[in-house]
């Protein structure tokens, strides 16, 4: 029986590289102030609803208060989703 002729493999070249696509990488030193600031806001809004048993922030609103001074901290979490 003939012997068959061996075949070769080609050494693997690597495809030819991607050019690196550029990503844009905004600046985002704004987020951690603002979300300091935020959460600062919230907490002292609370307390001084507390320490003036309801006369401020804003007396009208009576315990609504709380929720504005949470709506702070939750708004301070929400820009927490920025930060890279």
């Amino acid at each position: 029986m003939p012997k068959s002729r061996i075949r070769k493999k080609a050494d693997f070249t690597p495809p030819p590289a991607k050019q690196a696509t550029s990503i844009k990488l905004t600046n985002r030193s704004w987020v951690a102030p603002v979300m300091l600031a935020l959460f600062a806001i919230g907490l002292v809004w609370i307390v001084v609803f507390y320490v003036t048993d309801g006369s401020l922030p804003l007396e009208s609103i009576r315990n609504w208060n709380i929720v504005v001074g949470f709506g702070f901290i939750a708004a301070g979490f929400g820009v927490s989703t920025q930060w890279k």
